[in-house]
């Protein structure tokens, strides 16, 4: 048995390990009693609607992927008409696995999440912060194993099946099309629930949070578990699974130039190392008496990311690999990690942006938003720069290597930086469920120790989210720059194939500039991610209206309700039915211009403007989405400085101005900015998967 099945079957078995791992936790946290019967009522509502949304959202979802597939079925790689329907075939089936396994990986997160919430709430009031917390993380951990075991799982399978490049491009594509969907109506759904809970309940009413009053205030709770955990968990299984097939994409080329498998090795140990790390690090965190909960969660990164390094540097001594290409991987992962610690800066309450941003509300909203604006601008340069840096080292690094490995050095990198995407995940989705925690622990009545345990808990929660948001906004950023590379290996074979060029020559070597149609589709591209950002926004205004009306009629008609009568409860599942309704009508049309803009520029103007669209689309998603979600965890965070206590309080103009900003940065951190990452490694994949289409049927080119 040579090396490389070695390889595929040890990662095959990592894949099977990080799922026994998740099912344990998924005991361990079920074998937590709960008895208070409130509680769980509540819980059950959280689930039932949660469930409801995912079922009738995969539903619809379906249909979308049904007619791709019949599509790629016809036209890709070849129309059936010219090759081999096999092929086609291949392709069409492997676009399938990806959706079903990004939706599974979804419904897993969901599954656990609704049932560690109450969990969490319990342990808070009758055990403590520490098993609170424990159960919060446990539960985004069966997540975060689920996410990575089924996306090497997925690339492991497809390969070690097909052994083809671009089959693996359609895998990736097809979890890139259902994250995309999944983050932008999860995205809508959460927004519309948040904002018109705010605006009703803490400014027109002056409600606390999580008031069981309010009618808007369990679709809230299900748009913490559709939008953060089902919608994060899908973005970050495309982004680690784009980022393996694009590496493999270049990997399998540059292999068949040296006749070896190295290259493919590589890549496979690494994703496999860092999956092994993860499930080593979910299992650091402890909460002792005085520690904090944002320390505990990052010791655990810091463990894990020790861990993949000394593994993958014993890897690359035994098995021969490159120390440039394992230096690529270790430049993306420590980018990764300074661009999470550079968004802790500008979102976390305690460092000077926040607080800064605070004291302007003293002013009024108008000021509220414009320091807020001001201060995301600025913190788009580190993680862009980071960016930048991280592809600039990684391409000389490999560079003398040999013709092809400078941008599969890129790639090395974004595999790198997505190594621990594990811990990430577990990171993020303790988020939403101490979140829910919280809420729970309101609305039950569980006592005042467990609602300040639990907003402890819930502060790190928000913190880490915000870190963990910028880590997947890098970690696309570099994916999407090595699918350039992918895709100029596609057009180049695309055209030995159409005999436009021969076998060892290069048609796309990079892109021009001031070629016409190259500068055509960088403009396109440019504008692509801000008229997508409109589009989702737009679709959480109207239906935040919907919710608002629903809210104010319930308030209104109701007796008793507003007073808190006992016996008399709001109507949860109308506004459940508002979000899931609007959310479901409004997400198909963004994703579908996204889609549409990147066929039309390349039957227009060929590979050359296609390659000029992925540019503009990258740079300018890049910049939208950090800008986005760095504002709206600046102005949620500046909400929360001032409800502690600070710059006059709750109830003060201080308050009410922070509450505007949320509210803005509400569709901003949540529906818009993580989707643009999500729609930037459709297009490229897209791109990719077209070339030989675009090449052999465009206007111009």
């Amino acid at each position: 048995m040579d090396q490389l099945n070695i390889v595929l079957i040890v990662s095959f078995g990592v894949s099977i390990l990080a799922f026994i791992v998740a099912w344990l936790l998924y005991r361990w946290l079920t074998g937590i009693r709960v008895e208070n019967k409130r509680a769980l009522e509540l819980s059950e509502l959280i689930r039932e609607g949660s469930n409801t949304f995912l079922r009738r959202e995969y539903r619809y979802l379906s249909y979308f992927a049904a007619v791709v597939a019949c599509l790629i079925l016809l036209f890709l790689p070849k129309p059936i008409w010219q090759g081999d329907i096999l092929d086609n075939v291949s392709m069409m089936l492997a676009y399938i696995a990806g959706t079903v396994f990004s939706g599974l990986a979804g419904k897993i997160g969901i599954a656990v999440a609704t049932r560690a919430n109450v969990r969490a709430a319990e342990a808070a009031a009758k055990h403590g912060r520490s098993l609170s917390f424990l159960s919060g993380f446990r539960g985004g951990a069966v997540m975060g194993m689920a996410v990575v075991g089924a996306s090497l799982l997925g690339v492991c399978g497809i390969y070690a099946l097909t052994g083809d490049a671009l089959t693996l491009l359609g895998f990736s594509f097809g979890a890139s099309t259902m994250a995309l969907f999944a983050k932008a109506g999860g995205g809508i759904f959460t927004k519309t629930a948040d904002i018109s809970a705010d605006l009703v309940g803490k400014v027109a009413l002056g409600l606390p949070e999580d008031d069981p009053r309010n009618p808007a205030v369990i679709a809230d709770n299900v748009g913490d578990n559709v939008g953060d955990v089902a919608g994060m968990g899908a973005d970050l299984f495309d982004s680690n699974v784009a980022a393996m097939a694009a590496a493999l994409v270049m990997g399998i080329a540059l292999d068949q130039q040296t006749g070896g498998n190295l290259n493919v090795m590589a890549v496979f140990c690494y994703a496999a190392a860092g999956l092994l790390a993860s499930i080593i690090g979910v299992g650091t965190p402890r909460l002792k008496e005085g520690s904090s909960p944002t320390n505990v969660l990052n010791f655990s990164t810091y463990v894990t990311t020790a861990v993949y390094m000394a593994v993958t540097a014993g890897l690359t001594a035994l098995l021969g690999f490159s120390w440039r290409v394992w230096g690529a991987a270790a430049v993306g992962l420590a980018v990764g990690l300074i661009i999470g610690l550079t968004t802790d800066y500008f979102t976390n309450d305690e460092r000077p942006p926040v607080q800064a941003v605070a004291k302007m509300s003293k002013s009024g909203p108008a000021f509220t938003i414009l320091s807020g604006i001001s201060y995301s601008f600025i913190s788009v340069l580190p993680a862009m720069l980071g960016i930048a840096v991280a592809s600039l080292v990684a391409y000389l690094l490999c560079k003398p290597l040999g013709d092809g490995y400078a941008m599969y050095g890129i790639a090395m990198s974004a595999v790198g930086m997505l190594s621990i995407v594990g811990m990430i995940v577990s990171n993020d989705a303790y988020g939403p469920i101490v979140d829910n925690a919280r809420g729970l622990v309101e609305m039950a009545d569980l006592g005042e120790d467990a609602l300040e345990i639990t907003d402890e808990l819930d502060s790190a929660g928000n913190t880490v989210k915000a870190i963990t948001k910028g880590f997947a906004i890098g970690a696309a950023g570099l994916t999407v720059i090595s699918m350039l590379g992918a895709y100029m290996t596609e057009v180049n074979g695309a055209a030995v194939e159409q005999g436009i060029i021969k076998a060892g020559e290069s048609l796309l070597q990079g892109f021009d500039i001031i070629d016409p149609l190259v500068f055509f589709g960088l403009i396109v591209g440019a504008a692509v991610p801000a008229v997508f950002s409109a589009m989702l926004m737009r679709g959480v205004d109207r239906n935040a209206v919907r919710m608002v009306d629903e809210i104010h009629r319930q308030f209104d008609e109701i007796e008793g309700l507003k007073e808190g009568r006992e016996g008399v409860a709001p109507e949860y599942d109308k506004c459940i039915s508002i979000a899931t309704d609007g959310a479901l009508k409004e997400l198909i049309p963004a994703g579908l211009f996204a889609i549409v803009a990147t066929l039309v520029v390349g039957f227009v103007g060929g590979v050359s403007a296609i390659g000029g669209f992925l540019t503009g689309n990258i740079v300018s998603g890049l910049l939208l989405s950090l800008f986005m979600s760095n504002a709206g965890g600046l102005w949620d965070n500046a909400k929360k400085y001032v409800e502690a206590g600070n710059c006059g309080g709750k109830g003060s103009e201080a308050h009410k101005a922070a509450v505007v900003g949320d509210t803005v940065g509400d569709p901003f951190k949540d529906t818009a900015g993580p989707s643009i990452n999500t729609q930037i490694t459709v297009v490229s994949l897209l791109a990719s998967l077209m070339a030989s289409l675009f090449l052999a049927f465009s206007l111009f080119s």
